[in-house]
């Protein structure tokens, strides 16, 4: 009789395995990243190539990967096989059978692109749109990969600059005089005379679309940039990083879009939330982003990519202020059923506010008393970005967290000890 054929080897079920578990996390190369910064968080060698973003999740074009006990897997084909294990059957019912979050470490030498964020019913349309087009998902021009919207948070590690929403109309007014450059001037009178929410959407189709303006017209621009960042005023800050994305992107016309922007600096635990229609770029830094999982940018300069100026006008949203600059909180009752404590009730979990369904980001700094993380009915992802950290579980097992490393932590396994004096964590999971 024929000797059977060998069956593959079974793989841990999903509820054998233990609470936590470290992932290893892929690294994207896009050209505006540093060389340096992510190597040193994760003390590994520089390859001399840009290291944009480190990626903690279950996103299908780069998930993080996780040893089940039978070699490394993909975090998303694991969620996919047992998502209710993986994920706790109330994030599937909210959600559906995917991480809901997707965690970063980003860091940028050079300016991102000016970009927008639709809202989950914009998506929806958006999507539908260009499948009833037949529009490939990988064609440069498709808009809409995905059916879900984009909100996000970041939290500076250092200093970080960023520009984000449409500054005060008379702010931007009387930027534009200071500059005194013809191809802006005329909208100065008209952002005093008419409402914001009639001049912007007019300026951004004008340049991006109408006018195109030429090499002359942007290194006049760039010229008054330099001349108003030297003279100390009130917009120099704010010009001079309005000039190195200039030279970042040298010859785009969305170098006037970014003019419209309130120049942000954050220092080290300082946030940023970013809701849907709020035009935004990422100039320089290296901070902790968390955000909604979906790819759905519309962009308006600073990019060598598609600008869909139609799509784009219909879903910015056209306010103007300046943005609100978040740090983080400490519970008042010392933590949740889902946070993290210490024994005696003094709360270690610092939250930042956010009013996103799909994802909550917490800092955490343990010190010489361990440190309670529960595992409510919810993922989360603990990472590492000082000290060392080091997680327990109820049965002994422990894992080390040095800067830089990432653990899973399976939803309702029960308590876990968190210790670690100078470490400092980053919490992600599942919004309120």
């Amino acid at each position: 009789m024929p000797t059977p054929p060998s069956a593959p080897p079974a793989h841990t079920p999903p509820s054998a395995l233990p609470p936590f578990a470290l992932l290893a996390n892929p690294v994207r190369d896009y050209a505006w990243g540093s060389t340096t910064a992510i190597p040193a968080l994760t003390g590994t060698p520089p390859t001399g190539a840009p290291q944009a973003e480190l990626w903690m999740g279950a996103h299908p074009s780069a998930p993080s990967v996780l040893d089940d006990g039978h070699g490394p897997r993909p975090l998303d084909r694991l969620i996919a096989e047992a998502p209710a294990q993986l994920l706790g059957p109330e994030t599937v019912r909210r959600f559906g059978p995917r991480l809901p979050f997707l965690l970063k470490v980003l860091a940028a030498d050079r300016a991102l692109s000016l970009q927008v964020h639709p809202t989950r019913t914009q998506a929806e349309a958006g999507w539908a749109a260009e499948e009833a087009r037949d529009v490939p998902l990988d064609a440069p021009d498709r808009v809409y990969r995905d059916r879900g919207h984009k909100p996000e948070l970041i939290c500076a590690l250092g200093d970080f600059e960023a520009l984000c929403g449409f500054r005060p109309a008379a702010a931007t007014a009387a930027l534009f005089d200071r500059l005194a450059v013809p191809l802006i001037a005329p909208w100065a009178a008209a952002l005093r005379r008419r409402p914001a929410s009639e001049v912007l959407p007019a300026l951004l189709r004008h340049v991006l679309e109408v006018a195109r303006p030429g090499a002359g017209d942007l290194a006049a621009v760039t010229a008054a940039l330099h001349r108003t960042a030297a003279d100390g005023g009130p917009f120099a800050e704010a010009c001079a990083g309005y000039a190195r994305a200039a030279a970042d992107h040298p010859g785009d016309p969305g170098l006037v879009a970014a003019l419209l922007l309130n120049h942000v600096r954050l220092r080290a635990g300082q946030a940023l939330a970013l809701d849907a229609g709020v035009p935004h770029a990422y100039l320089r830094g290296v901070g902790v982003e968390l955000m909604a999982n979906s790819d759905n940018v519309l962009r308006c300069g600073l990019t060598a990519k598609h600008v869909d100026v139609d799509g784009l006008l219909a879903v910015t949203a056209f306010r103007t202020g300046e943005p609100a600059v978040l740090t983080a909180r400490t519970p008042d009752d010392g933590g949740t059923p889902d946070g993290a404590r210490t024994p005696g009730g003094g709360g270690i979990e610092e939250r930042f506010p956010s009013p996103a369904a799909e994802f909550r980001l917490s800092r955490l700094r343990p010190t010489a008393v361990p440190v309670r993380v529960d595992l409510a009915d919810a993922p989360q992802i603990l990472l590492c970005t000082a000290g060392r950290a080091r997680l327990r579980a109820p049965g002994g097992a422990g894992l080390d967290l040095p800067p830089g490393r990432s653990a899973y932590l399976r939803p309702g396994a029960g308590p876990v000890r968190l210790t670690g004096p100078g470490a400092e964590l980053f919490r992600a999971t599942v919004g309120g």
